[in-house]
């Protein structure tokens, strides 16, 4: 069994901003595999379904951001899960806009929701799937990832949510390596910024 967890605000007013990509992306997960997240509980909505001959949890923590790790800790330990069967979809900045980076294990960065998960459950050892949206110098970071993107940006990141949920169900079957290979791209690094990116943003 694996939990699938996509970070993202609760509430309306976040729906499809680009905080918001690991929500977005676990809904085109649980439509591919037809899971309704209807069950409320452990702080989160919540549904199950399978992958091949794999049970799945999808999960959308429903405290904000900064308090994901609350969900991940009780369904964890709830399912009797290692933190090795969790699989965590979330935004990235450092990513340009139409870009995974896929990895098995390692550190929270920069990302509230991972470091409030890392506190939580004490282990990087867990596969996770940043999804990239890009940033703009001139907002501040809270200001950018708050607000939905351009149309021509959705556009790019509803494919990307696609790859997202193809690559978490590679690595349900066992083919990290092959999700890698196929969907992480190389990117130009980014140049430092002179926002404060460790301002914290619900």
């Amino acid at each position: 069994m694996f939990l699938i967890v996509g970070l993202g605000n609760p509430g309306l007013s976040y729906k499809k901003t680009r905080h918001n990509a690991g929500f977005q992306a676990l809904d085109v997960l649980a439509e591919q595999i037809g899971v309704r997240l209807r069950t409320k509980g452990f702080s989160a909505l919540y549904g199950e379904g399978r992958i091949g001959n794999e049970r799945v949890i999808l999960c959308k923590p429903q405290t904000y951001m900064n308090l994901s790790g609350d969900a991940v800790q009780q369904l964890l330990h709830f399912y009797k899960l290692e933190p090795e069967k969790l699989i965590v979809l979330y935004d990235d900045i450092d990513l340009p806009i139409g870009s995974l980076r896929i990895r098995a294990n390692g550190s929270a960065g920069t990302h509230n929701g991972m470091r409030s998960i890392l506190s939580c459950i004490h282990s990087e050892n867990f596969a996770r799937i940043r999804i990239g949206v890009g940033k703009d110098e001139s907002l501040l970071l809270k200001d950018y990832v708050l607000k939905r993107p351009s149309k021509e940006e959705q556009a790019t990141l509803n494919e990307v949510y696609s790859h997202a949920a193809d690559a978490a169900a590679l690595i349900v079957e066992g083919h990290l390596d092959e999700a890698q290979m196929k969907y992480n791209k190389k990117h130009e690094k980014n140049q430092s910024v002179s926002i404060d990116r460790h301002k914290d943003v619900e």
